[in-house]
């Protein structure tokens, strides 16, 4: 089992985006959203100047260094906040998890058949991933980049700490959830609903 994305909401997707590009090294793989009643994506070479002009309206930008995945899409928060986290699964692993979800009587949600999104009536939301030869070749990239932890402040860390352990069936403590070689960690003091990004830990 892997954590290897997360999709972030917030107001300043401009500058949380540059902040990924700039400071970390990703790499943009596209801008995904509407020009009039058109969708379209643009990939790395295009400006948001030249965006500007054209009348382009972001629905999510897209960016990836080694074996981690990152979405940024417009929302009310300045600050970062989580809407999901994504895993990668083995097939017992995402056919245990579902069943967990299911026993729990959580909200489950196929889309398109690529991928799955579990509620965990915490305030956000789980992206399972069973095997799939796009998330090997991403995964084959470890060794160039993978996620040490993720710090997410949270309004009630044991909750957000526990509904994570118990749906992946992963070790956990009191407010934090070891997935693999990853750890996900929810500080207090944080905003209610979705947890707000505080670190990341890069390896």
């Amino acid at each position: 089992m892997r954590l290897f994305h997360y999709h972030l909401v917030t107001s300043k997707v401009r500058e949380v985006e540059a902040r990924y590009l700039g400071k970390l090294g990703f790499d943009l793989i596209a801008r995904h959203g509407r020009i009039g009643e058109e969708v379209t994506s643009f990939e790395a070479g295009h400006g948001w100047e030249d965006l500007d002009r054209a009348g382009f309206k972001l629905r999510l930008t897209e960016l990836e260094r080694g074996a981690v995945n990152v979405v940024v899409q417009p929302g009310q928060w300045e600050l970062p906040r989580v809407d999901h986290l994504g895993f990668a699964l083995d097939e017992d692993e995402f056919v245990e998890t579902l069943a967990r979800a299911e026993v729990r009587e959580l909200r489950i949600q196929e889309h398109g058949g690529r991928r799955t999104f579990v509620s965990t009536n915490a305030g956000y939301r789980l992206e399972l991933h069973p095997p799939r030869e796009w998330l090997d070749d991403l995964l084959e990239k470890n060794d160039e980049l993978r996620l040490a932890e993720l710090q997410l402040r949270a309004d009630d860390p044991e909750l957000k700490a526990a509904a994570l352990g118990e749906i992946l069936g992963v070790p956990y403590g009191r407010d934090s959830v070891e997935i693999g070689e990853a750890v996900v960690r929810f500080v207090p003091d944080g905003p209610q609903g979705r947890p707000q990004l505080y670190g990341e830990l890069f390896v």
